[in-house]
């Protein structure tokens, strides 16, 4: 099949190089918004064309935590595993990011964190991983709008064994901190059923360090031709910051949710989705290339 043939949002791409094989996980549209959640699949490609799958990557156990909006999963090679990191929803309680685990990109993941690695009294989602210069690994993820009006931004540092988020969480940045980000209107605030207006959504942060050394951060927000993605840069180069945005979105219109990867032969990726439609989503891959400090679509 081609990604045409394949509905998902938020994807993501894992390239391992002892197999050649590039795995694709991302969340199935429509399933798990409100609903009984089945888990994630994955797709697996020799050259990002032509896929294969679904593949079952996480079938939840009957005593899971969460039942319902299973989202974003990423997945991270680390100290000869693979780590899972996901959005769940217990039903009763506060949205977050788990991590799960497997010996094989593909899975099955198990369950590795306590319920959720993020703060438990936060609503969270769209976690991702970060090593940083003293090997230090770190859950980056997203304090929603829903909670706070003004979505965020937060970096916690995670046990060495990546099972349980440790100390206080970081604050990065708000939404409103970039110069193209606009408020939800208050019919969009109405229909999700979230008040009062107006509120500034962040999503799907993903860190990227460039040749040059510069650490950036795609995520994405709503601007001024709806769902669109940004880079921020560190200004110190590491994770705490500051973080510089750029003032105009990498991607405008209508897509978001990216991240960064690197084919076998070299070339470096942005995949997302688009529509930002449910069903409709597919992802797309774009080219992209490094200039200086920052990243731009070639």
């Amino acid at each position: 099949m081609k990604l045409a043939d394949i509905p998902i949002r938020d994807p993501f791409v894992l390239p391992v190089t002892d197999s050649g094989l590039y795995y694709l996980f991302g969340t199935k549209p429509l399933e798990g918004i409100g609903g009984p959640a089945t888990g994630f699949d994955t797709y697996r490609s020799r050259d990002l064309i032509e896929w294969e799958g679904p593949i079952p990557a996480f079938r939840p156990p009957s005593d899971f935590w969460a039942k319902t909006q299973f989202w974003a999963p990423e997945v991270h090679a680390h100290d000869g595993r693979y780590f899972m990191f996901a959005t769940f929803n217990p039903g009763k309680g506060y949205r977050g990011t788990g991590i799960l685990v497997s010996d094989q990109p593909e899975g099955p993941f198990i369950p590795w964190s306590d319920k959720a690695a993020t703060p438990r009294h936060w609503q969270c989602l769209d976690g991702t991983l970060h090593i940083d210069e003293k090997h230090q690994p770190w859950i980056v993820f997203c304090h929603e709008w829903c909670q706070i009006r003004n979505g965020s931004v937060v970096a916690q540092r995670l046990s060495p064994d990546l099972r349980h988020g440790v100390g206080t969480p970081v604050f990065l940045f708000n939404a409103t901190d970039a110069p193209w980000v606009r408020a939800l209107t208050e019919k969009e605030c109405a229909e999700w059923s979230v008040g009062p207006f107006p509120a500034y959504v962040t999503d799907g942060p993903f860190l990227h360090r460039t040749a040059s050394g510069a650490l950036l951060m795609l995520w994405s927000s709503f601007g001024a031709k709806d769902y669109a993605m940004g880079i921020a840069r560190s200004e110190s180069g590491t994770l705490l910051g500051p973080w510089i945005q750029e003032e105009k979105p990498i991607w405008l219109e209508d897509g978001g949710h990216g991240m960064i990867f690197r084919a076998f032969d070299g070339r470096l990726f942005l995949t997302l989705h688009q529509p930002n439609d449910s069903p409709r989503e597919r992802a797309v891959f774009r080219e992209l290339i490094e200039q200086g400090d920052t990243i731009r679509l070639k």
